[in-house]
This record gives C-alpha cells, structure tokens and sequence, in this order.
C-alpha cells in the first residue's frame, strides 16, 4: 500500500521517463513544483518505491526507471472516460462501406496516431450472413458461385463438372438459392437443411448437392484476417535487446495463429486489455506493452483493435486510441449487420 506521497512520486518518475526517455532523480524530482519535499526525502521515497518492487535503478549512480510493476501502476491509476464522446477522439470517418476497407482504415488510422504497432482482426466469416447469391455458368462444363456476405465480402467458388451444364438448372439455381439462404448465418445449420430439400425432383437435389461446398465449406477453409500496420515504426522506436528477440517479434507477425491466440485474450475483456512485459504470455511480447479492446455487437464481441510498442508508451493516448477505435468499429459492424 503506498503512501500519497510515494504515489506522487511515482506517477511524476513514470511521466518524465516517458517523456524524457532518461532515469529520473531525486534532484530532478525536487525542482518539480508539485513535490513540496526536498531531494533526501524524494530520495528516501524513490527507494521505497524501489523495494517495493515498482522502480529500478539501470546504474548505481543513476536514477530510476519504472519496472513492469511500475507501469502497471501507473495504468491503472488513469483515469476512466466519462461518456460516449470521451472514447471517440480518433476521426476514423467510417461509413458503409466493405469491412475490409473499415478494418484496414482504422489500422492505418491507429498506427499513426499513437506511432505503434497496429493490429486488427477482423470478424470470423461464420458471424456474417449471406445477402446475396450468383451462379454464373463460365464454360460448359464450368461455374463460378459467387456469394456476397452481410460484411460486403464477396468469395467465389470455381466448380467443374464432368459433361455440360443445364443452363436452366443454373438459372434456377441462382433464383432457389436467394429465396432460401439470404438472412442465414454461413456458420448456421439451417444451412444445410435449405440446401438438402427432400420436396426437389432428383436433378435439382443432385446439382444442389454438387455446388454445396460453395457455401458449407466457407468457413472451415477460411482463415481469419488480421490487418497490421506499423511495423517499421515497431522497429525503428524501439532497440531490441538482441537480434533473436527481434526475430521471434516477426516470426509472431508472420505466425497469425500465435498472434490471433494473443489477441483473443481481450475478447472477453469489458475495457481494454492492457498487458506489459512479461505479464505477455507470449515468450516474444515479454520486453513489450500490449493494449487492446474487443469491438463488435452489444452482446458479443467479434474481433479485437491493439497496439503493440515499447514500455515507454505513452499509455494514456495507446488507451484512449484504442478504446475509440474500438467504439467507431462497433458502431460500424453493428451498422453493417442490421443492414
């Protein structure tokens, strides 16, 4: 339990650390003019807060510089938004538009306002619905079943057949499959038993049944999509302990299932998700700060909005970036899936 005082020396060490980038003391600290105590009591205080794990000293004669413990400190005591309009400082100008462009606009828009890292990951395809359905018959023997999902995502599925195909049977398809399946779930068993109509004559259920997997396998072939942005400015703020560090970093970025396995973490959060150092679990994210809220639909949330920088961070606008694009997103997929 820390003293009020001890807590407003603390707070002071982490802000000018994060300003300055330089260990802090005790006679810096006496100058400030919200610290009505000489430096032999800051200092007496600075090494208080060093035993109690929340400062270090990098060299003897040096200053201190917050620890994990310290920063986690430090995060916790910001104070909490009031309101809706307190989590929208980002003009993330989203409109109806494509998820696809909505998620990779926020990235870019996330990365160069805190000038971190940016991920985001995008709804899994099996929260979509479909909205609309066109069997287009290519060659002969060739069609191409196109599917437009409640997101905006279109995905296309080539089918070959072993003889001609009955163009009426593709016309009749594309009519049969718009009344049956638009409003339905991709990941929803409904699905199946629309597609799989005991009242069809043998041929439509057979030509049914081959173009199927354009829709049943969707989401089991699908991997979901995670929009980065930043890496270089990753790299270029923040010096690596040692190349293998640097590399097991990218090889996260590479690996999306590691990375998604991260992210996830925040899913069931109700705020941001703020995790520094080693609290990561990730081996790779152990010298970083990782921030990170859910967005999606009031009672569930589809997909994450992070940034992943150094420890010195400025962790009060990495938050309050992250939570109003996280609150811009949820607006816009809920808009986009009433629509």
């Amino acid at each position: 339990m820390l003293t009020p005082r001890q807590e407003l020396i603390l707070r002071k060490v982490v802000e000018d650390y994060l300003e300055g980038g330089q260990p802090v003391g005790s006679k810096v600290l006496a100058t400030d003019a919200e610290l009505e105590w000489g430096p032999s009591t800051i200092r007496n205080e600075l090494a208080m807060l060093e035993e109690h794990g929340l400062l270090a000293h990098p060299h003897t004669s040096a200053g201190r510089v917050p620890t994990d413990a310290g920063y986690r400190w430090y995060v916790d005591q910001l104070p909490q938004p009031a309101g809706a309009l307190a989590q929208r400082p980002l003009a993330l100008q989203l409109v109806r538009r494509e998820v696809d462009e909505a998620m990779r606009l926020t990235t870019e828009t996330l990365s160069q306002v805190t000038n971190l890292l940016a991920i985001v990951s995008a709804p899994p395809l099996e929260t979509a619905t479909i909205r609309h359905v066109e069997v287009l018959l290519l060659q002969p023997q060739v069609l191409m079943v196109v599917t437009i999902t409640s997101t905006g995502g279109v995905t296309k599925r080539m089918l070959t057949f072993d003889g001609p195909i009955d163009a009426g049977l593709v016309d009749w398809s594309a009519s049969y499959l718009n009344e049956r399946l638009v409003g339905l779930g991709l990941g929803a068993r409904m699905l199946h038993q629309r597609l799989d109509d005991a009242h069809l004559g043998p041929r439509e259920r057979a030509f049914l049944a081959a173009i199927a997997p354009a829709f049943t396998e969707l989401t089991e072939t699908a991997e979901e999509s995670l929009y980065v942005e930043g890496t270089s400015r990753l790299v270029g703020s923040y010096r690596f302990e040692d190349q293998q560090q640097l590399n097991e970093v990218m090889e996260m970025l590479e690996r999306r299932v590691s990375l998604l396995g991260v992210l996830r973490s925040a899913l069931d959060q109700r705020d941001v998700y703020v995790r520094i150092g080693r609290e990561n679990e990730a081996p790779a994210l152990r010298s970083l700060a990782l921030v990170a809220a859910g967005y999606g639909l009031p009672a569930r949330n589809l997909g994450t909005v992070s940034v992943i920088g150094p420890l010195r961070m400025d962790y009060a606008r990495a938050i309050a970036s992250v939570r109003a694009a996280a609150f811009e997103l949820s607006r816009f997929v809920e808009a986009v899936y009433e629509a």
